[in-house]
């Protein structure tokens, strides 16, 4: 694993966001529930992060995050997938529906707020082509709610895990300063289970 390359070189580079770096409710709202958490596990709260991906290939750089679905100019963000939050029934809006975006030319809102300099987990074409090729084929699971035999709940981490696992990439990555990523494993679990029941590179 390196955490530098060349600017034109083609590669996927993993960026550790504070979860709410640009939000004082998302940040307040998830500081309250790691308090819970780490009541519950009987532990000390952690930093909690956010995980995205930069990526370039054939020296065109994309970016790969999962957003919610409001609250974004209706102009082309490189969606590529969408999924509901909280529960199906409720994806039937707008404000209850995330994105998947993978985005020629796009940039990650908070990436100013990143911890540490970007890790590069990729740094040969073809790896950097399956990633690219894997995002529309995410799974549309529900935000917030933990899928069929996974250890944690679906969220943006676990799409960031997902495409790593899927890949054939490295997946034992740790946020930084001793932080948490919760929903990573989660992306690791429903990788690996689709591996098990349909060969690699199945959804």
């Amino acid at each position: 694993m390196t955490t530098s390359a060349l600017p034109d070189d083609d590669r996927v580079e993993l960026l550790w966001l504070p979860v709410g770096a640009d939000g004082r409710v998302v940040r307040r709202t998830s500081a309250w529930w790691e308090r819970a958490c780490a009541l519950a596990e009987r532990r000390r709260p952690r930093p909690l992060f956010h995980a995205a991906l930069d990526a370039r290939l054939g020296g065109v750089p994309y970016t790969v995050e999962m957003t919610p679905a409001w609250g974004a100019a209706p102009t082309d963000r490189g969606v590529v997938a969408s999924g509901p939050v909280g529960a199906r029934p409720l994806g039937r809006s707008r404000w209850f529906r995330y994105e998947v975006r993978c985005w020629p030319y796009g940039v990650i809102p908070d990436r100013a707020h990143a911890v540490g300099p970007p890790v590069v987990v990729a740094s040969d074409t073809a790896a950097v082509a399956r990633l690219l090729d894997a995002v529309p084929a995410v799974p549309a699971l529900t935000w917030g709610r933990r899928p069929p035999g996974a250890r944690a709940m679906w969220n943006s981490n676990s799409l960031v895990a997902w495409l790593l696992a899927r890949a054939g990439l490295p997946t034992d990555h740790e946020p930084p300063g001793g932080g948490r990523a919760p929903g990573w494993s989660a992306g690791v679990d429903v990788a690996q289970r689709s591996a098990e029941r349909h060969g690699p590179g199945a959804t």
